[in-house]
């Protein structure tokens, strides 16, 4: 069966429904299990509580009878069952994204050391000798790692070793220069897992499959397990998700057994991924499927219902890119019918604005929080919540919001409390691998003294003492004098600072501790600077986490030091990875529990969740680009010529080495396809933001950081609807 669901229309709770009443049934026997299968951890959280409570009030024990598991977790049962099937020991390791991160990132610089001149090859035209070197050492390098990331996801999605790819090459007449690039780094990174004895969550599900193929006896055990698959979010399965589900329903003694359960234009995660809406909508479509729809949603008003199902027609029959058509399909959303005992909010057709007028990026973000001021007090009770495209855009917001002292919880990839607890303790870490730098030191000061920075007057004189601290030659002169010696003496008297020696000592005595406490373990000498550096249990509770996370990286790299360490932080207060704190985006966001907060989220992160009142902001054609010339594409870098996205041509030259393409590979013809394949997915996170609004939408968009952008064209025609239907009203 296959279910094409709207936004709101509850899919989730049919679902858990469903696995309910298939546990009462007489259909599972006492050694069966529903298997239920759906996307992130959060909604396996979700899945469990609420097929629990069903199973109660049919009462019937919870936690029997049913598993609730992501792919990952379904393809780890299915290893563990036989590891040896699949070439690993039984006590193989899975190393999680950030240890996956470094292994390929030490593989991709030893290829880059081995091949200085690749960029020749693709670097644009007109670039001067300073911009080149630069281009060279900052900005390669990180598009290379970008590249293999990609590279070495799809060669495991077509389930070819570092071998196959090499063999494929070796048979290849053109040259492939991207895919032998992608093939060393592979190549690298593989042998580095195998040498560790471990595995990465995309060959866990490669060797899933495999093992799945081998073993019919294991294939037949666990189809006699899991007699029903139930899979949630079917709108982002992968063709090895696709593949190993159906060889678990597929059996001769049943007509099918395999619900699957989506909405295609909620697809936003297909870019550089292995997943696709078409792997549903193709099984919508076959013979042998039972397809419902569940079109009838309470969520939103009906103006709100309006204008995202005017987006569906808009993109089917006049989007100028005809090749982008197929983004959004039907059906349309419909409000639920009378008596249903979740009824449309009371239809506001003025508290939908879609606003026009050409705005720089900081007064939009000015006219969104403006907004916000005048709005919040007249709905202390209300739901609300600013989506932007890109995590960036959302900690600016974040930033004017804390200034103007606005209540708001962020939903964004790291959190802004974990981004400042991780860049405090990473700068004091950082000055006490480099104990001699003046400089550090003088960071580390303002790191002690950063609740100054609140007040003008205390901040002017927080950054005249570390100005002094900068200019001290010798910090041992400070830090640990010698009788007769002492910095801070010489510099009361060559330059007077007022509340210098208050201010100076208790530091002083503060980081000779910190340097005595060196000698500890990592883990245990974040939490003596924590002791020190917060005083908001929130921020000692992050420091914790961090702290039990490089505890763990230093058990695992026994020959890192402080440096090594010190880059681990670093990269998290960059936000260049995820890291996990203590709030809300670490387990299932409840909007309901944050009345009267403003939440600043990405539209990805808002999927699944709805508010009184949205702000989607930024809906220029950079952020939503239709694949029109004058378009700009965040995938095409400026210093590639002529326009290439690099990652694309490489999956296509891997695609034509190894999947062997009857069209072989011609450069450029990837870098169009993945112009309309971005913004068909924007044009579904477009339809994602709008139905996130239950009663109030308001839509904005800016002209960039050099004044070039234009409104999105989706959102030109939005708005030109929207108007006439208010004309016309």
């Amino acid at each position: 069966m296959g279910v094409s669901a709207v936004p709101g229309s509850g899919k989730t709770v049919t679902l858990s429904a469903l696995a309910a009443k298939l546990i009462a049934s007489d259909r599972i026997k006492d050694d069966q299990e529903v298997l239920v299968v759906t996307l992130v951890n959060s909604a396996v959280d979700n899945f469990a509580r609420q097929v629990g409570a069903f199973v109660k009030e049919r009462g019937l024990l919870p936690h029997v009878g049913y598993r609730v598991r992501t792919l990952h977790g379904l393809a780890h049962d299915i290893v563990r069952e036989r590891p040896a099937l699949v070439g690993l020991s039984d006590r193989f390791q899975i190393v999680d994204e950030r240890e996956a991160n470094r292994i390929r990132q030490h593989a991709a610089d030893a290829w880059l050391a081995s091949h200085p001149d690749a960029i020749d090859t693709y670097i644009a035209a007109g670039l001067d000798d300073r911009r080149t070197d630069w281009v060279r050492r900052d900005k390669w390098p990180e598009l290379v790692g970008d590249i293999a990331y990609s590279f070495i996801k799809q060669a495991k999605d077509y389930q070819v070793t570092p071998a196959d790819v090499r063999a494929q090459l070796d048979r290849q007449s053109q040259p492939l220069p991207l895919a032998e690039m992608g093939w060393a780094i592979y190549a690298d990174y593989q042998r580095a897992l195998t040498y560790r004895g471990a595995v990465d969550f995309d060959d866990l599900i490669r060797l899933a499959l495999e093992a799945l193929r081998l073993d019919e006896e294991l294939l037949a055990r666990l189809r006699h397990l899991w007699p029903y698959i139930l899979e949630d979010e079917a709108q982002d399965s992968s063709r090895l998700q696709q593949e190993i589900l159906d060889l678990l329903a597929r059996r001769a003694d049943s007509p099918g057994n395999w619900v699957r359960v989506g909405d295609p234009n909620q697809a936003i995660y297909e870019t550089f991924t292995t997943a696709s809406p078409e792997y549903l909508r193709d099984f919508l479509a076959e013979e042998s499927v039972v397809r419902h729809d569940l079109p009838n949603s309470g969520r939103s008003t009906p103006s709100i219902i309006d204008l995202a199902n005017y987006l569906i027609d808009w993109n089917r029959q006049d989007h100028p890119v005809r090749e982008v058509r197929d983004a959004l399909t039907e059906p349309h959303i419909e409000p639920t019918p009378q008596g249903d005992p979740q009824s449309n909010p009371q239809d506001r057709p003025d508290k939908v604005h879609v606003y026009g007028k050409k705005l720089t990026p900081q007064d939009e973000i000015g006219t969104v929080v403006n907004s916000l001021e005048r709005w919040l007090p007249q709905h202390p009770d209300a739901t609300v919540a600013v989506l932007v495209p890109r995590n960036q855009r959302g900690f600016q917001i974040v930033a004017e919001l804390k200034a103007r002292e606005i209540e708001h919880v962020e939903l964004l990839r790291s959190t802004r409390a974990t981004r400042e607890t991780a860049g405090a303790l990473g700068n004091v870490i950082q000055y006490l691998a480099d104990p001699v730098s003046s400089r550090k030191l003088a960071r580390v000061y303002r790191v002690w003294r950063r609740d100054d920075r609140e007040k003008p007057e205390l901040q002017d004189r927080m950054e005249t003492v570390a100005k002094a601290l900068k200019r001290c030659e010798h910090p041992e002169e400070f830090l640990w004098p010698r009788l007769g010696g002492d910095w801070l003496d010489a510099i009361e008297i060559a330059e007077p600072v007022v509340g210098l020696r208050e201010h100076l000592t208790p530091f002083r005595d503060h980081v000779r501790r910190w340097q005595r406490a060196t000698v500890l373990p990592v883990d245990q000498l974040i939490l003596t600077l924590a002791q020190d550096l917060f005083k908001e249990p929130a921020d000692l509770a992050i420091a914790h986490k961090l702290a039990v996370m490089l505890g763990r990286v230093g058990e695992r790299h026994p020959d890192w030091r402080l440096p090594e360490l010190t880059d681990e932080l670093a990269v998290i207060a960059r936000n260049e990875r995820r890291f996990l704190g203590l709030s809300d985006d670490d387990m299932r966001f409840d909007p309901e529990r944050h009345r009267g907060k403003v939440i600043v989220a990405t539209i990805h992160k808002a999927k699944g969740l709805e508010w009184d009142r949205v702000y989607l902001m930024s809906l220029n054609n950079y952020n939503f680009p239709s694949g029109l010339p004058h378009d700009a594409f965040i995938g095409e870098k400026w210093f590639v010529r002529d326009s290439l996205n690099l990652e694309a041509e490489a999956l296509a030259q891997l695609k034509a080495a190894v999947a062997r393409s009857e069209a072989g590979y011609t450069e450029g013809a990837a870098t169009q396809e993945a112009r309309r394949d971005y913004a068909s997915e924007r044009m579904r996170l477009l339809y994602v933001g709008i139905t996130r609004a239950k009663k109030e939408l308001v839509m904005t968009w800016n002209s960039g950081r050099r004044g070039n952008q234009r409104p999105a064209v989706p959102f030109t025609a939005l708005r030109t609807y929207w108007e006439e239907e208010r004309g016309r009203s």
